[in-house]
């Protein structure tokens, strides 16, 4: 089973229909005991960081979350749910964040359009299995104020510019995450998931 994470937010219906699509067995789920039995996890994401680790923490999730990456369960995070994987984030003041992977999430600067929505190219920054037979510099869709800073770059796997070069895509053990949306990605979105659930269902 396939557990994507409902914490109260997030685009559920397109992640759950992205992967029912591809064929497989997807259940939409704010259920910590489903989530730690599942074979594959994903976490959507949409809203602000501040709010999705409250949430995530109102309903037992954080402590799920780290419990299964601990123990190398296949972990897909998109958007936010990328950024709440890091130490912390500027937004809303600042707020301590799940602290699963050294840095920082800071917002994107003044002297770019604020939120970064629509199309951008992503420059595969390292090998790794999530792109492929993806074209490197493939576009995908992003919509989000903030960015996340890799204490290291071996973790960046996916890189794209706008109004600075910022990690796009990271992956740590069996963890990967998009700041894009590849639910909303088209072709090459689908792709990328169905990469991840092969892997994660099949082993290959």
């Amino acid at each position: 089973m396939i557990a994507i994470i409902d914490y109260g937010a997030g685009n559920l219906r397109s992640v759950a229909n992205a992967v029912a699509l591809l064929g497989y067995d997807g259940r939409v789920t704010s259920s910590p005991r489903d989530v730690m039995s599942a074979q594959s996890v994903i976490l959507p994401g949409v809203g602000a960081a501040a709010d999705t680790v409250v949430s995530l923490k109102s309903h037992g999730l954080d402590q799920a979350i780290k419990e299964i990456i601990s123990k190398g369960t296949p972990f897909l995070a998109v958007c936010v749910g990328l950024q709440v994987l890091f130490e912390e984030t500027q937004e809303g003041g600042g707020c301590q964040c799940l602290g699963l992977l050294p840095g920082k999430v800071k917002k994107l600067p003044s002297s770019v359009k604020v939120p970064h929505i629509g199309w951008n190219n992503v420059r595969q920054a390292n090998p790794h299995y999530l792109f492929d037979g993806i074209a490197d510099g493939a576009f995908f869709y992003f919509v989000h104020s903030y960015y996340a800073e890799p204490a290291s770059d071996g973790n960046v796997i996916g890189a794209t510019d706008y109004g600075l070069n910022f990690a796009s895509a990271v992956a740590f053990g069996n963890t990967v995450a998009t700041q894009f949306h590849p639910e909303k990605s088209g072709a090459a979105g689908l792709k990328m998931y169905d990469n991840f659930l092969k892997r994660a269902i099949r082993g290959n």
